[in-house]
């Protein structure tokens, strides 16, 4: 299936566009080694050449060309008062793309539409324009013209023939004139080009005309496509940049925790966003043209990989299954194929935390060209200005980077050094280890929440709607009343009382199912009636020293057991050597020493179905709640912990402990 189409006429071949649109931009790239034309023909007013080929000249760089119009509304009624028109020039539009062309070949460029002052800004919907890399352009340009039932306005039709008429001047000079015309003109500029015109009236001379420099923060908001997929265009269109070092050779690789020596290198801002950007372009294309849905995995993995660098945290399996199915969702609401960037942002603040979406914009406004100082006046710019809207989002990430130094400054590289080497190890004085209480009692009251939850879920499994006779039971089923509406009966519902209380917890964060990444195993007991004994694994203590005998490590799975000081050591015992990992080992302490009926285990999958044997027989029952349906921000604060060696660190630990 070809993806190029062009409609001719006479020495015209016109490519049907839409403006601001990447897509469309690689197709010109293709129509011009298609045509090899002797001219290039834009819609764009001669007014403003000489104003659009200086930005032109600029590119990569962002440049804005301004001027002052009456301005009409949608309706066609002009408001009287001057306002200011915005033109971006921009890598990833498709009429600079041909401007861009005709420069880099020598080729005569002409501007062929009109200048008027009171054109109404219309506000056309078009299908998403990643359709034209999976069904050509031929069947979209040729939907677009089945569902353009609207007529021409008198100023559309004053353009269109203007247009054509300097088409036919053209043709009676050039054999091959490559037009790249908007798709809502083109049909008719072709039918009005058969016909005999006059030279339009128009405007011959607009003062005035500005050329401005884009600041960078502005490029973020208001350039037509995301900064950083306009990047991996323009590096895709010329030569490809070398292929990066492996990400090993540039920082020591580390896990979520990581040895204070050695540390990482600090890298600039900059110059990580823009190794990201020669790490991408190769893996986006498709078919020679870069391809949107590859784009946007990459800004996924890439914002995976600098959120891991500033928090010390990978993004798991599930938050990016959650991620990818909740921006398809807010594209097929939208009435699109791919989501735009504030629908990714929403989703990846949703699906992971405010930081990784914060990583994600930083990435994903990113151009390595632009400049605050240039040859040019500076100017900012707001959506409202140019587009008249804007949507608002806002993050809070949990470590504001102070004086934006850089990807790699990681927080936890400011805390308390060693004032020689080898002082904390002189902490590690006592046989006995303990925990921190204030991480004490954010897991106790987590492991209540769980509880909770998980009697609130098996009441709900238990619990049976039925048509309403003569008792509203526990109150009106909205949800299975309007499942049946066709009934028309009203549906109540009964919720089952619960018999019996939960006994234990058990969360698992990682399988783990090589058995490398956790190889800690513990057991330990409360200290007092309100705390419950334990049992986890996580990551060694002595891979991460953050003060005198104090250790941070990260739990990869836990059990919580009460009433306390019952559990024995289970990482030992005989009776648990048939299971596979160590989430399956809790599985079963936890079932054993349970003293209620009930068990929550908590992971990314249920338990096998063996379990459920083994709990019937044991008189338990498990009650499955999927790891992704908890808050991910609430478990990555009980997922860090500290292990104190000896009772008397307590007292300093919490200058340590962050």
């Amino acid at each position: 299936m070809p993806l190029l189409h062009l409609e001719t006429f006479g020495p015209v071949h016109a490519l049907p566009i839409l403006h601001y649109r990447m897509e469309f931009a690689a197709l010109v790239r293709l129509a011009f080694e298609t045509v090899r034309p002797d001219c290039i023909a834009l819609e764009l007013p001669p007014t403003l050449e000489g104003a659009v080929l200086r930005g032109i000249n600029r590119l990569p760089e962002v440049s804005v060309v301004m001027y002052e119009s009456v301005v009409a509304t949608p309706s066609g009624e002009k408001r009287g008062k001057m306002e200011t028109v915005y033109l971006l020039i921009e890598p990833a539009d498709p009429l600079c793309e041909g401007a861009r062309l005709a420069r880099e070949h020598d080729l005569p460029l002409a501007f062929v539409d009109l200048d008027l002052d009171d054109y109404p800004c219309h506000q056309e919907p078009f299908p998403d324009s990643y359709a034209v890399q999976r069904i050509g352009l031929q069947a979209y340009y040729q939907a677009v013209r089945e569902n353009d039932t609207a007529p021409p306005d008198h100023d559309d039709l004053r353009r269109e023939q203007g247009m054509a008429w300097r088409l036919q001047q053209l043709a009676a000079k050039h054999q091959r004139i490559l037009f790249l015309c908007g798709m809502a003109h083109l049909a008719r500029v072709a039918k009005l080009f058969g016909q005999p015109l006059t030279r339009p009236l128009e405007r011959l001379r607009r003062d005035g005309v500005r050329v401005m420099n884009l600041h960078p923060d502005s490029c973020r908001e208001i350039l037509g496509e995301p900064p950083f997929l306009s990047a991996l265009y323009e590096l895709h269109r010329g030569e490809l940049p070398p292929e990066p070092l492996p990400v090993a050779s540039l920082r020591r690789s580390f896990g979520a925790l990581e040895l204070l020596s050695g540390g990482k290198r600090e890298i600039p801002e900059a110059e990580a966003l823009l190794e990201a950007l020669h790490r991408s372009v190769r893996h986006v294309a498709d078919r020679g043209l870069i391809d949107r849905q590859r784009v946007l995995l990459r800004l996924f993995q890439e914002a995976s990989r600098h959120y891991r660098q500033e928090s010390g945290e990978p993004v798991h399996l599930w938050q990016r299954r959650a991620f990818f199915r909740y921006v398809r969702n807010l594209a097929l609401v939208d009435g699109m194929l791919l989501p735009d960037l504030f629908s990714q942002l929403a989703a990846a603040r949703g699906c992971v935390d405010d930081t990784f979406a914060y990583a994600y914009w930083r990435l994903a406004g990113f151009t390595p060209w632009q400049r605050e100082e240039s040859d040019l006046p500076t100017i900012h710019l707001n959506p409202e200005e140019l587009w008249k809207g804007r949507r608002v989002i806002r993050f809070r990430p949990r470590s504001p980077r102070e004086g934006r130094k850089g990807l790699a400054s990681l927080p936890f590289l400011k805390r308390k050094k060693e004032k020689r080497p080898g002082e904390w190890l002189e902490g590690f004085d006592s046989s006995s280890i303990c925990s921190y209480p204030p991480e004490d009692l954010v897991i106790e009251q987590y492991g209540a929440f769980l509880m909770k939850k998980g009697s609130r879920q098996l009441s709900e499994e238990l619990s049976r709607s039925e048509p309403f006779t003569t008792s509203l039971l526990d109150g009106i089923d909205l949800r299975e009343t309007l499942r049946n509406i066709h009934e028309g009966r009203i549906y109540v519902r009964e919720n089952a009382l619960v018999t019996g209380g939960v006994g234990g917890v058990v969360v698992i964060f990682d399988e783990d199912r090589e058995g490398k990444k956790f190889p800690y195993l513990m057991t330990w007991l409360g200290e007092h009636d309100q705390e419950s004994d334990m049992a986890f694994y996580g990551t060694l203590p002595a891979e991460n020293v953050v003060g005198p005998g104090i250790c941070r490590c990260e739990y990869g799975g836990l059990l919580l057991s009460s009433p306390p000081r019952r559990v024995r050591d289970v990482w030992r015992d005989p009776d648990y050597a048939f299971a596979r990992n160590k989430g399956e080992v809790l599985l079963l302490a936890a079932l054993e020493y349970a003293r209620e009926k009930h068990v929550v285990y908590v992971a990314a999958r249920p338990p096998r179905s063996v379990f459920r044997v083994i709990a019937s027989r044991l008189e338990r029952k498990i009650i499955h709640i999927p790891l992704g349906g908890l808050s991910p921000v609430k478990l990555k604060k009980i997922r860090i912990f500290h292990i104190l060696f000896g009772h008397d660190k307590r007292e300093i630990a919490k200058e340590y402990v962050w």
